[in-house]
């Protein structure tokens, strides 16, 4: 097998985690014996300073000949006085639509070890393992139009049956292969636009009658996953609702950092942690690389199919955290492991179980 990654590290803390998912990525595939080439593109602020862009031509066609797409993070404090349209986030934005990667998959579990991280009690998180499945192309992000003239500005919530009925398809068959409980979160008591959603995910439902359906309002799921994060299996929502639910879901997971997501159903699949650039801790070794390394095995799963090698680094992550390295977002009063110590251990733990189980088929 032959597998294409365009690399975009972008910046802040992007360049220092994603280093450790494509060594990861590295291991398994050299062990396994699958053939992944890498090609490292600009994006964000470095491409603006280097081409005057967010996302150059070269970079872009780049990711559309890949088989896959890694990225960092964007984004740069420098740069907020621009209009929204030249920053580096808008390189993402464009990105994602030249993509056409309409469905963003973000988990949200609580490891065993990490249960004294989250600021939940024990019995409330312990076994949380939920799913957004948010709706990426659409919504206020990409209505139009949009814009900012003197004292006022605008933005556009639009969706069309079409978007809403793919995004519901990916909800549901994900949910059957998990506790088949689809939790659709809108505000159809005051938004057209959520009118349309509810109305859709009724009729998509009729076509998964082994799952079960219920809708939220958003404002009542934010309560409710605040709360009893237990109740919840899929999520499906539209793009402004499920960034910021996907970010309040990072509790359940202890931090931001922890959070991996994949974004399918366009000609390039795109790999990317949940957290932002981080410009105050970037160049110290302080990032949280688990987000970037479980986004690494998302691939393997969705794009690559190697569902086995992708629950190898699933397992090297488990294995790293029960040895109790933490990085500076969950170390609590302990002392932090820095980003090399803990990339380094998830590589070391996933070569020992590459040899082990080398050593079971051997005999």
């Amino acid at each position: 097998m032959g597998l294409k990654i365009v690399v975009l590290p972008g910046d802040g803390i992007g360049p220092e985690v994603t280093r450790h998912a494509v060594r990861a990525l590295s291991i398994l595939t050299d062990a396994a014996h699958h053939r992944i080439t890498f090609e490292e593109q600009a994006i964000g602020a470095g491409a603006i300073r280097q081409f005057g862009t967010p996302l150059p031509d070269s970079t872009l066609q780049a990711c559309l000949g890949a088989d896959a797409v890694l990225l960092g993070a964007v984004g740069e404090p420098g740069f907020d006085q621009l209009p929204p349209s030249e920053r580096p986030e808008a390189g993402l934005l464009k990105l994602r639509r030249a993509l056409g990667a309409f469905a963003n998959l973000r988990p949200a579990r609580c490891e065993d070890a990490l249960v004294s991280a989250t600021p939940y009690r024990a019995e409330k998180v312990r076994g949380a393992d939920l799913l957004i499945v948010r709706e990426l192309l659409g919504g206020l992000y990409f209505g139009e139009p949009r814009g900012w003239t003197g004292d006022e500005a605008f933005n556009t919530m639009r969706y069309t049956r079409k978007e809403v009925e793919r995004i519901a398809r990916v909800a549901f068959t994900e949910a059957r292969g998990r506790r088949g409980l689809v939790t659709s979160v809108d505000k159809a008591n005051v938004i057209e636009t959520s009118q349309l959603w509810r109305s859709t995910v009724n009729e998509v439902a009729r076509e998964f009658p082994d799952v079960r359906l219920e809708h939220m309002y958003v404002d009542a799921c934010a309560m409710r996953l605040a709360v009893d994060p237990l109740h919840f299996d899929v999520l499906v929502t539209e793009n402004l609702f499920g960034d910021i639910l996907s970010d309040q879901a990072a509790a359940v997971a202890g931090s931001i950092g922890m959070l991996p997501s994949a974004s399918l159903g366009g000609r390039v699949d795109l790999y990317e942690p949940v957290h932002g650039s981080a410009p105050d801790i970037a160049g110290r070794n302080l990032a949280n690389p688990f987000g970037a390394i479980a986004s690494a095995s998302m691939l393997l799963r969705y794009t690559a199919n190697l569902p086995f090698e992708a629950m190898l680094i699933d397992q090297a992550v488990q294995q790293v955290l029960e040895m109790g390295l933490r990085p500076a977002d969950i170390a609590g009063s302990s002392r932090p492991s820095s980003t090399t110590e803990i990339g380094e251990a998830v590589e070391h733990t996933l070569a020992e179980l590459i040899d082990h189980r080398h050593s079971y088929h051997a005999v």
